[in-house]
């Protein structure tokens, strides 16, 4: 009513963890006409370099890796249409248990209210009517998954906004075909540890229990080439070995848990927008 156009807020942690999980809808909904905003928490830098190089290896600069994946991001956003890229610029933290975890300056070693202060600017300025994050867990216990959501959700509380908040997941039907779909790429992989495949079992949630199941198969080209744009990272190449017909197949169903609402809106539903339009 105000001429101020719909705007969905994506936070994420890292440079491509924007496509993974959300790459459908940022491009479904830039697509409608719907402002998209992304921001990314951290710089990448604990990222692979040059040859799949990792942290603390011959030949890894964190910060030369943080500019690569700058740009590799940008790419990413050009594919998905993104309008607006907000960068935190907080140091990687790494895996859990990495030494990076502790580094000053490191997202993890921010405190919660000043990472929160700055994203509830952000808000204030784009006064977003749908903003996704991660659930509690980081969706799988990365720690600048975890901070991600934990200063989202502080600095929802700092504004006066009320905008629907949806944490990303999986369904458990689709984690299973999921690791199917990698055995069939990798025939001679090794079984899984109990303890890992147990914990494996644990990631996402039943279907049931998902509130949010968004089509974006139209939009999995612009998904698969977001995702070709961080290809220096070696958890990409599977997705991209697929190549686009079978990634479409695969990752062309988004979902979501629907954890703030003032709409009333019946679940499950298929649209983040429902309610709003």
């Amino acid at each position: 009513m105000t001429g101020r156009p719909l705007t969905l807020m994506a936070v994420h942690a890292h440079p491509d963890d924007e496509a993974t999980g959300t790459g459908g809808v940022l491009a479904r909904y830039a697509a409608e006409g719907i402002r998209t905003v992304l921001v990314t928490c951290t710089d990448g830098g604990c990222g692979d370099g040059p040859g799949g190089a990792k942290p603390g290896d011959p030949g890894h600069d964190p910060a030369a890796v943080a500019l690569m994946r700058r740009q590799e991001l940008q790419a990413s956003c050009e594919a998905l249409k993104i309008s607006d890229l907000e960068m935190l610029d907080y140091a990687d933290s790494g895996m859990m248990g990495w030494p990076s975890n502790d580094a000053p300056g490191s997202f993890w070693q921010t405190p919660v209210e000043e990472g929160a202060a700055r994203l509830a600017e952000l808000m204030r300025h784009y006064r977003p009517d749908v903003v996704v994050t991660y659930d509690e867990n980081g969706f799988y216990g990365h720690p600048d998954h975890i901070q991600a959501h934990r200063i989202t959700m502080a600095a929802l509380e700092m504004t006066a906004l009320t905008p629907k908040v949806y944490w990303t997941t999986m369904p458990r039907s689709m984690m299973q075909r999921f690791g199917e779909i990698v055995r069939e790429f990798h025939e001679d992989m090794p079984e899984p540890d109990p303890a890992e495949a147990a914990a494996m079992a644990e990631i996402g949630l039943p279907d049931d229990e998902i509130t949010t199941w968004v089509d974006t198969t139209a939009f999995s080209g612009q998904k698969f080439d977001a995702l070709a744009a961080h290809a220096s990272q070696g958890e990409n190449i599977f997705f991209l070995k697929m190549g686009k017909e079978r990634f479409g197949e695969l990752m062309g169903m988004e979902t979501f848990v629907r954890v703030q609402d003032a709409t009333g809106g019946a679940v499950p539903e298929n649209d983040l927008f429902a309610g709003l339009r």
